[in-house]
């Protein structure tokens, strides 16, 4: 008995000395490979790829100890089949448990998209590839694609007015397509809002959203666009053409910089409106809040003109006689502000 007793006692303590070792051993597995480093390396999880292949891949690229003790940890937590696909930014210096609920929670690498009042869609596909964050023919193809605006709720063919201006910190793996919805979630919600004030209104969604653009693109001043809104619809209310330099530049293909005489003259051009009455076909440009609600709430004036000060406001009149004399001061020896002209 008492060789059995002698027996039974090592085996535990075998036992035991084993489990402290495996467990010594297992919590070295998930330490961090490089402790106290600050370094971060691009790691990818491609879309499809299965825990054992993220798991070497991790290994080999020299940001965990042991992919053998990550497959295990994974499938014992029920993690195997969470992994989000992506772009992430990981650090050796992070535990392997820390490295895998970073991937776990997607928190992936995002690029910052700055885009600004009065941008254009073809200027936004511009800023989101050198984001890196989409091709530029790519997304102008999904900006031009009807059948895709109108599944967004936008009421026009195109995207154009609808790509909310903001600074977007946006995931690169995103499809072009993605990547719009996101621009156009962000105007959604600056148009519900806004939206309880347009219901009352006689111009319909598009009609504000188009004005708006025109606000934004005619003045920088925050405090200017309610009374250039106001500007617009009284022209409008009249039956005066808007007359308004921006928007002839939009239908310009190719433009210089150089806008002519025979510009304004142009009636093939559907945005000038110099020549058509009303406003033109849709947006040109993403107007942001300010200008929106500047048209869903303009000043209470009765201006019809206005001319640059040249310092970046405006000079405002009620009667011609009143404009011209502005233009006289403020655009000696240049050519005046045509735009507010009848």
């Amino acid at each position: 008995m008492r060789r059995v007793a002698i027996a039974l006692a090592l085996l535990v303590a075998v036992t035991a000395a084993g489990t402290a070792l495996g467990t010594r051993w297992l919590t070295r597995s998930l330490e961090p490979l490089s402790p106290g480093s600050s370094e971060e390396i691009p790691f990818t999880v491609e879309r499809g790829r299965g825990l054992r292949q993220v798991a070497s891949a991790l290994e080999n690229a020299g940001l965990i100890r042991s992919a053998d003790v990550v497959v295990w940890v994974a499938r014992l937590r029920g993690w195997d089949a969470t992994l989000k696909a992506g772009d992430y930014d990981l650090s050796p210096g992070s535990s392997a448990e820390e490295i895998l609920e970073k991937i776990i929670a997607g928190r992936v690498r995002t690029y910052t998209a700055v885009l600004p009042e009065g941008i254009r869609a073809s200027e936004i596909a511009e800023r989101l590839e050198a984001a890196g964050l989409a091709k530029r023919e790519a997304f102008l193809q999904v900006v031009e694609d009807a059948e895709f605006a109108r599944s967004l709720g936008v009421p026009a063919d195109n995207l154009e007015g609808y790509l909310y201006p903001e600074t977007y910190e946006i995931p690169g793996d995103l499809t072009a397509e993605e990547v719009a919805r996101i621009l156009v979630g962000q105007f959604d919600a600056a148009w519900a809002a806004i939206e309880p004030e347009a219901a009352g209104l006689s111009l319909s969604k598009h009609e504000i959203v188009t004005l708006a653009s025109i606000v934004e693109k005619e003045t920088a001043a925050p405090e200017e666009r309610p009374l250039i809104a106001a500007v617009f619809l009284n022209r409008l209310r009249r039956g005066m053409r808007l007359e308004t330099d921006p928007t002839v530049i939009y239908g310009i293909p190719d433009f210089d910089g150089n806008l002519r005489r025979r510009d304004l003259r142009d009636k093939s051009n559907p945005y000038n409106t110099y020549q058509i009455a009303g406003l033109p076909p849709g947006p040109i440009a993403s107007p942001g809040a300010d200008a929106l609600r500047a048209v869903v709430k303009p000043a209470e004036t009765d201006y019809l003109y206005f001319v640059s000060r040249n310092d970046g406001t405006h000079q405002f009149s009620r009667t011609y006689r009143e404009h011209v004399n502005a233009v006289n001061r403020y655009q000696r020896g240049g050519r005046a502000n045509r735009s507010r002209n009848p």
